[in-house]
């Protein structure tokens, strides 16, 4: 859990060695007509993994933007391999597990699966670039890959 600029508490999900996992339910939003999930909004919750686990290791994306690395910063998906395995459903409560990958050059991965319990409903490798405003790559900033320790 974090704290953030109001001085509320935020859960965030748990912090380990090398990942993170945050849960997620399911509501309405997110279902077809039929109860299931929508399969663009497992990309959704993939974002919100990643998110909270760069954030929990004190990267912040309004600080990024803000130029706190020497220039204003972004992440920006380059790829995405999803395997669907199977559906989730109105109210499930799922676990969202975000590995850190490798970096190699300009590209950094993430592994990222999604389950119910003990079912593996996806698995995904995400690849992620920084990018400037004006949508120019950039190479990760030493301190930057410090603090995600993808050295």
């Amino acid at each position: 859990m974090i704290e953030n600029d109001r001085n509320l508490i935020v859960d965030t999900g748990t912090l380990h060695e090398n990942s993170h996992t945050r849960t997620e339910r399911v509501y309405f939003e997110h279902t077809d007509f039929s109860g299931v999930v929508y399969h663009a909004r497992y990309l959704d919750f993939m974002e919100h993994g990643r998110s909270d686990y760069v954030r929990m290791l004190g990267v912040h994306h309004s600080e990024m933007a803000d130029g706190a690395y020497g220039e204003s910063l972004a992440f920006a998906v380059h790829r995405m391999e999803v395997d669907f395995k199977a559906s989730a459903r109105i109210d499930d409560v799922l676990k969202v597990e975000t590995e850190r990958g490798t970096l190699k050059g300009l590209r950094l991965t993430f592994n990222q699966r999604i389950w119910r319990e003990d079912q593996l409903l996806l698995e995904a490798v995400v690849t992620v670039v920084l990018i400037n405003p004006e949508g120019k790559p950039r190479r990760f900033p030493a301190p930057l890959v410090e603090k995600m320790g993808v050295a």
